[in-house]
């Protein structure tokens, strides 16, 4: 899920993309209420209530991939074998999603927006983020948060930040891991030193490398999927 959330996959390449297909996965991909692309009405249909409508049109959009190309369809998907992914407002909805549905076989949650109370004071976006997408009733904003919700999440999950990320300070993914790995949740927290929010586009080409290691490492561990040559 892509980050933003006011931004769009569009028909462009894209590495990440490219990557997980060539090693054997289906990837799906959609632009959920709250992004860009379908004018300003459908970009602000998620402020005040993140994690609603936007999470709506994520299932809905999954469950139509798997309908037309899972068991009952063409047969290309597995539909007990699912991954979800995402980074920035993506990395967020991973973790908003796996905290209220448990279909997902492992997650990777990825320079989250994790805690919106404390981003109120510490990311570099803008005192006002919050409060535009999630209202400032103090209430409301715990309840959209993930990191409120964390003790519903059963999910094998992958946490991957940057030491130097400002955007989604470092202490959100430090306390979402700790919370799931004091929970008992199989997780695994990845840090990358000297890095910031944009790893995976500008990151240095070593440990955009080693991210790719490890993005495949898990699905490996837990999608084990396999690329037979023909």
């Amino acid at each position: 899920m892509h980050g933003g959330p006011y931004a769009q996959y569009t028909w462009s390449w894209f590495d990440e993309t490219q990557v997980l297909v060539a090693a054997g996965y289906a990837v799906v991909m959609c632009n959920p209420r709250g992004s860009d692309g379908y004018g300003a009405d459908h970009g602000a249909s998620i402020q005040g209530r993140m994690g609603t409508v936007d999470h709506q049109d994520i299932i809905a959009f999954l469950d139509g991939a798997l309908e037309e190309f899972g068991p009952a369809g063409s047969g290309q998907l597995d539909a007990g074998r699912i991954g979800i992914q995402g980074g920035s407002y993506g990395g967020y909805m991973t973790a908003w999603i796996t905290a209220h549905d448990h279909r997902f076989t492992a997650a990777i949650v990825e320079r989250g927006y994790l805690d919106p109370v404390s981003a109120l004071g510490s990311s570099d976006i803008g005192w006002f983020f919050s409060e535009q997408y999630m209202g400032s009733d103090p209430e409301r904003l715990r309840q959209q948060s993930p990191l409120h919700h964390v003790d519903q999440v059963r999910t094998p999950t992958l946490v991957i930040h940057s030491e130097e990320d400002l955007r989604c300070p470092i202490e959100h993914a430090q306390r979402y891991y700790r919370a799931l790995w004091a929970r008992g949740v199989e997780a695994e927290l990845l840090i990358f030193p000297g890095e910031d929010h944009e790893l995976s586009r500008s990151g240095t080409p070593w440990h955009r490398r080693v991210r790719f290691e490890h993005l495949l490492r898990w699905w490996d561990r837990h999608l084990a999927t396999q690329v037979t040559d023909e």
